[in-house]
């Protein structure tokens, strides 16, 4: 069974995730803090963290840096919560360290989807790593093709959170000029992306 720890300094807000984890046949369990999250997943590593961003003391970004930080959790995949915009500021500098925003409230079909796309985007990557690997592709292209492929996914999804959350139309929005212009970044370097891909792509089936 996956393995969800849940982290969130509101008591009753973890309760609710750890149920809807289980209710939808994942084993969720709770931490209270960055500090107990840091303390578990030493000795018990799970398959995947929902991370809440507003904490104290040690803020959501904080314990990412953190678990990012040790070898022996750095690989696991963590889902942020908020209730709050995600700032295209956070998403850019922490993008290489997530797979996901979740942001509450979310219902059990949206949390689940979000999960499983997860672990399907790990799925198709190793996949298509593990053919390249047996075509003898060069691993330094191996790994650039996961990489891409990674971040391409992740970055569309930012995109999209952006364009939905934020009302760009809004004249009242102060940081509207900025969040424009975040939007136009975050699509140039997509398209970037896509195109290396598509060279290493086109490499790999050459061979």
């Amino acid at each position: 069974m996956i393995k969800i720890l849940v982290v969130d300094d509101n008591f009753d807000v973890v309760e609710v995730f750890v149920e809807m984890l289980n209710q939808g046949g994942y084993c969720g369990s709770a931490a209270s803090s960055g500090e107990d999250c840091l303390k578990i997943i030493r000795n018990d590593v799970p398959d995947l963290i929902l991370l809440d961003i507003m904490m104290k003391p040690m803020d959501g970004w904080e314990t990412l840096e953190k678990i990012k930080g040790e070898i022996t959790t750095a690989h696991i995949p963590v889902l942020m919560l908020t209730s709050k915009q995600v700032t295209p500021a956070e998403m850019e500098k922490y993008s290489n360290y997530i797979e996901d925003y979740v942001l509450k409230p979310v219902t059990n079909f949206e949390l689940y989807n979000v999960i499983e796309h997860v672990f399907e985007r790990q799925q198709n990557i190793q996949s298509n790593v593990d053919w390249a690997r047996r075509c003898g592709v060069d691993s330094g292209v191996v790994n650039e093709y996961a990489l891409l492929s990674r971040s391409i996914d992740i970055n569309k999804r930012f995109l999209n959170i952006i364009e939905t959350r934020y009302n760009l139309n809004n004249s009242y929005m102060e940081s509207s000029d900025s969040i424009c212009q975040a939007l136009k970044k975050l699509d140039a370097t997509i398209r970037f992306q896509k195109t290396r891909l598509q060279q290493i792509e086109d490499k790999i089936k050459a061979i």
